[in-house]
């Protein structure tokens, strides 16, 4: 049996369940300080995740994975890091490798769901639906512990067939066993079938089964609310299931000071605790909107529950919870340490480097927003060839199936030039190379307080209205003869993403 390095122990513990819009940064962060030992992510969807590109926030202190349209799918800090495991909501083996590669690095775990009945979850094959093809899930389990170095954990619901008398659960328990063999370091069973819901009992007894069958520890989860009503409740649950540990969802989204042994404090501390964490991570308003409906409950025609279902923005909720100061102050200091990121010179972030194969390589982005509105690095570039008389420069772009990013090359003088970050557009690659090529020959660029050489009018690229789309025409500027041939890596291979 092959079994990962395992930095992280499934003996003995307290563990977040992953929950759908519940469980992002704030809820996880919250729930660690309230006691919990492992946090779960919500499940991410693997195609989505695939699409995302690895970005160190320095404002936040985090490690953000941003989709195309800019938008944060996973975000993660130092403070979890040896605690948190990603859920992955996924059909196929090795684009459930591809996510687990992407991600090994910022989190303690990889968690493949097998177990969410919902539609979310179980279109494409994901979630339950896996549980009538086991072998699909030998295949998806078995490639993530050879190929991850993070231990790898799924998590499923009992099957249909289960026959309670004498604790047969032929089937259940054959596919389990199946599970264990691939290595995985760990099982969480929903005591529940596919087809049940919080108000239909939790099966202790499935639970119990599965972890007297197995030598890998047993999470046991679906307590709450039947069983699990507080810290104490957790321990008569665990003992009750025979588990190695227990895993907490619906219970800790209402109150996740659930995990105190103290006991749980009050729920506008830990409402006003919650607000605090969502506004210093830059958590969306929407979302933290729907954890603290949670956490009310049925307090939500309160006067306090009105003027937060009446909030849309996160001023607006700090302001509802009294912290009208404390959100404005915050987002000072965060406006403060944006601005000062973007104020760096280039000479601060980044020296060039020349690498074996003779292009000279700087990991740089063409952020807009730092450059004049009336011209682009390229602009730059070229009207410099043209005073330089030097034939105009040559970008050669290329696309990666697996995310769809791009990168290019620029040459000028016969010397290549190339940022080593991929970007989400190909005019974005195009300046970001660009960009590479200015600051190794010490010229301007067109950054905002810049000196910049004259140029001609001409019109001006607009990267952010770019479609994405690799075959769509950009403007050509007046005079720019270039040639920009569009290469494609994909080698007679079809990309994971196709269709999505």
């Amino acid at each position: 049996m092959i079994v990962n390095s395992l930095s992280l122990c499934y003996h003995n513990k307290l563990i977040l369940a992953p929950m759908v819009r519940v469980g992002t940064l704030p809820m996880r962060l919250l729930a660690l300080d309230y006691g919990a030992d492992i946090v779960y992510c919500e499940e991410l969807i693997d195609l989505k995740m695939l699409q995302c590109k690895r970005v160190v926030n320095e404002a936040l202190s985090t490690v953000d994975f941003v989709a195309p349209d800019d938008r944060v799918v996973f975000r993660t800090c130092e403070r979890e890091q040896s605690r948190v495991v990603f859920q992955m909501g996924t059909s196929d083996a090795e684009r459930a490798l591809a996510v687990a590669r992407l991600v090994e690095n910022d989190v303690a775990g990889i968690d493949v769901n097998m177990g969410c009945p919902k539609e979310y979850s179980t279109k494409g094959g994901m979630g339950a639906a896996l549980l009538s093809d086991p072998d699909k899930i030998e295949k998806i389990l078995s490639t993530l512990v050879k190929g991850t170095q993070r231990p790898v954990t799924c998590k499923i619901r009992i099957l249909p067939s289960v026959k309670i008398l004498h604790l047969k659960l032929e089937d259940t328990l054959s596919l389990v066993k199946r599970i264990e063999r691939t290595g995985i370091a760990a099982i969480a069973v929903h005591g529940r079938k596919r087809e049940e819901r919080p108000q239909h009992p939790v099966s202790c007894e499935a639970i119990k089964a599965v972890a007297e069958t197995l030598s890998i520890p047993v999470i046991a989860n679906g307590g709450s609310h039947d069983h699990i009503q507080g810290y104490l409740d957790i321990e008569d649950f665990r003992q009750a299931t025979a588990a190695s540990s227990v895993m907490v969802a619906r219970a800790a989204m209402w109150n996740p000071s659930i995990f105190l042994k103290e006991g749980p404090r009050p729920l506008e501390e830990v409402m006003q605790k919650y607000i605090r964490y969502a506004v210093q991570y830059d958590n969306h308003y929407t979302n933290t909107k729907y954890c603290l409906c949670q956490m009310l409950r049925e307090h939500l025609e309160s006067p306090q529950g009105r003027l937060l279902h009446a909030a849309q923005s996160s001023q607006e909720i700090c302001e509802a919870f009294g912290l009208g100061a404390f959100y404005e102050e915050t987002t000072r200091e965060l406006d403060a340490r944006r601005g000062k990121l973007l104020a760096r010179s280039p000479e601060e972030v980044e020296e060039p480097a020349e690498d074996t194969s003779g292009i000279i390589k700087m990991a740089v982005k063409f952020d807009r927003r730092a450059y004049s509105p009336q011209i682009t690095p390229k602009m730059c570039l070229l009207e410099w060839c043209r005073r330089e008389k030097l034939a105009q420069p040559v970008y050669e772009t290329v696309q990666r199936p697996l995310d769809r990013l791009f990168c290019s090359v620029v040459t000028v003088a016969e010397q290549k030039y190339q940022s080593t970050l991929w970007d989400k557009s190909k005019k974005l690659a195009e300046q970001a190379a660009a960009i590479v090529c200015l600051r190794s020959q010490g010229l301007p660029e067109g950054r905002l307080r810049e000196e910049g050489p004259s140029l001609h009018k001409r019109k001006r690229e607009a990267p952010d209205q770019d479609t994405g789309d690799p075959r769509a025409q950009e403007p050509v500027l007046p005079g720019e003869l270039c040639k920009k041939p569009f290469l494609a890596l994909a080698s007679g291979k079809e990309s994971p993403l196709e269709g999505w």
